[in-house]
């Protein structure tokens, strides 16, 4: 195997702390076209779809079936949530002024150079596109924040293949720090209460709450996936946060895709359950999506509102995703700074002390003929 060098570097270059801010992603148009390869590199995941024995059964039916049929579909989904403004779908325009936001306000507290990109696990642009970046802007030592709240292999752990894929070309490699929750996390919590508090302030308490996470499959968790625990601690955390008792909200799971069972409550179901339970005020929140998305608002805000009010729900209020709030981002820059605490870059920096090191470097190197 050949491993990549970094062709930019020369010594006496100013090293860099790297922040790589990444999330799930999007295609590049709401086509068909564009869907299915978007839609292949997704569920040829094995951390999303964690195949059978037989793993060409899986491909038999992903290429044979799936992706004959889906793409078309979702091609339609997204025409309808596509930002005719910034570059397409909106978790990729979110995404870019979170880490916009995050940078400016991670920037102060360090004294020597950091860089900020951003990079999708499945799309444009990918991990491997943003670490290169990092890489040719001299970037020594990288943390990844994925946008994932809570902890699951198809999402933390699928990032962190992804990541260390890519890295495992390199023949320089950068001193690194990932980091797989924050489910907990005091100002993202805040987040959730204030968002939640705003929105009621202007459309009233309702009868119920309703927390809807990504589902996954059972056997996940059955498998020793901690995935469920913790988006059970979020909503206990922020329903105490807000003063809440049990009965005044619910944990659900939206978006299951195949016949096996899936983490229960299912979303869907209960929307259609709950009016005839004598439940017909209802407001439904996703605190496991960073930023609005297609499973957001046409899943929850159209397709399972529409589901409420066919059984007869009156009052359904979607309250949106935390996206570029303030407090958002500002939960996640302190979870960049937690985790970058004791780095180069940010701790004990002396810009003039470095400047003359890097000059005694490269007198060094080129005294002894080094090219570069």
């Amino acid at each position: 195997m050949h491993y990549q060098g970094n062709a930019t570097y020369q010594h006496g270059d100013q090293a860099a702390t790297g922040i790589l801010i990444t999330n799930l992603g999007t295609p590049d148009a709401p086509t068909k076209q564009a869907l299915k390869p978007y839609l292949k590199e997704f569920l040829m995941d094995p951390r999303v779809v964690e195949p059978p024995p037989a793993r060409w059964l899986w491909k038999l039916i992903l290429n044979g079936i799936i992706l004959n049929t889906r793409p078309a579909k979702s091609a339609e989904a997204y025409a309808t949530v596509w930002d005719s403004e910034g570059p397409g779908a909106p978790l990729l325009n979110i995404s870019l002024r979170q880490v916009d936001a995050i940078a400016e306000q991670v920037r102060p507290h360090f004294q020597g150079p950091v860089e900020f990109e951003l990079g999708m696990r499945y799309g444009n642009p990918s991990i491997a596109s943003a670490l290169k970046k990092l890489q040719d802007k001299g970037c020594q030592r990288i943390l990844v924040l994925p946008l994932y709240p809570q902890y699951a292999a198809a999402t933390s752990a699928s990032t962190f293949d992804a990541v260390t894929a890519e890295l495992q070309t390199w023949r320089w490699i950068p001193e690194l720090r990932f980091i797989n929750k924050y489910h907990r996390h005091p100002g993202y919590i805040k987040a959730l209460a204030n968002s939640i508090r705003e929105y009621q302030a202007e459309h009233g308490k309702p009868q119920l709450l309703v927390m809807s996470y990504h589902g996954v499959p059972q056997r996940y968790l059955d498998n020793g996936d901690p995935y469920h625990c913790e988006c059970h601690v979020t909503s206990r955390l922020v329903a105490e946060e807000l003063g809440l008792s049990k009965d005044e909200y619910k944990v659900t799971f939206q978006s299951r895709f195949g016949k096996e069972p899936w983490l229960q409550p299912y979303t869907d179901e209960t929307m259609m359950a709950l009016p005839k339970q004598g439940v017909k005020d209802i407001q439904v929140i996703c605190p496991g999506f960073s930023a609005d998305c297609l499973e957001t608002i046409e899943e929850i805000g159209e397709e399972n509102r529409e589901y409420f009010e066919e059984a007869g729900g009156e009052k359904f209020g979607y309250i949106a995703c935390l996206n570029d709030r303030p407090d958002h981002t500002q939960a996640l820059a302190e979870v960049v700074l937690q985790h970058t605490q004791g780095w180069y870059e940010r701790d004990g920096f002396d810009a003039e002390a470095d400047r003359k090191e890097r000059d005694t470097v490269k007198q060094n190197a080129k005294a002894m003929g080094c090219p570069f």
